[in-house]
């Protein structure tokens, strides 16, 4: 397998999960963009991902689903993960810096607002193979065995959801929903509030909203939408 070979070294000590999640995901982008990498080209493990961006397998586990969910890569078990083609987000790492000091609260107002209007982007533009990827992070968030995986199932499923529009600029919109989600405070609430039983009303919200959408069903996929997110909005805040 041809992949380039720079070995990335941490600069001032350390870095941060976000940050080599960000490199991870330059390294892959850059490397179809300029030719490096041609789609079927078998990417490096997630070991050695992990080693050479110095950053957890959790980091590198959660990159590779949301470009899998992007339809950027594909993963099969005992045969290793492969390039699909460019992925639609090339310049997704815009969003980070500019959203670094957005409050949970303010995420949570501002989705409100915005993701009930996927609904109809969604149900006028997704293909199957979108519809099957929303499966397939749901599936698999319903089989995650620890809250971590959980969550990256579920950050999977909304990236699914936004690529889903095939609108470029809603899809930049959502990447800063998902710079935002990606953020420690966020993390620490999720980690207090989302308890197994409110794992599970989750799982079965996500299956109300991609079920709607499946059936191009607009007005019943923003429904549940909206209800999904007053749900996860009060278990965040005590509402």
């Amino acid at each position: 397998m041809a992949t380039p070979e720079t070995r990335e070294t941490p600069r001032n000590g350390a870095h941060t999960p976000r940050s080599g999640a960000r490199r991870i995901r330059e390294f892959i982008v850059s490397s179809a963009s300029d030719g490096k990498l041609a789609p079927g080209a078998r990417l490096p493990t997630e070991r050695e991902l992990a080693r050479r961006f110095a950053v957890p397998r959790n980091a590198v586990r959660r990159t590779l689903a949301q470009l899998e969910a992007e339809g950027a890569i594909t993963r099969h078990v005992g045969r290793g993960t492969f390039l699909a083609g460019t992925p639609e987000r090339e310049d997704a790492q815009f969003s980070a810096g500019s959203v670094s000091h957005t409050s949970p609260a303010e995420l949570m107002e501002a989705r409100l607002r915005i993701e009930p209007a996927l609904a109809e982007l969604i149900v006028t533009n997704a293909t199957p193979a979108d519809f099957e990827r929303m499966q397939a992070c749901i599936d698999k968030a319903e089989q995650a065995a620890t809250l971590d995986e959980f969550e990256l199932w579920d950050a999977a499923l909304h990236q699914a959801l936004a690529t889903a529009t095939h609108n470029r600029f809603v899809i930049r919109v959502l990447d800063m929903v998902a710079a935002v989600r990606e953020q420690s405070e966020w993390g620490k609430l999720k980690d207090r509030i989302v308890t197994p039983g409110r794992r599970l009303e989750y799982q079965e919200e996500h299956r109300a909203i991609v079920g709607a959408l499946k059936a191009r069903d607009a007005d019943r996929a923003r429904d549940s939408i909206v209800t999904h997110l007053q749900h996860a909005r009060r278990n965040l805040f005590d509402y």
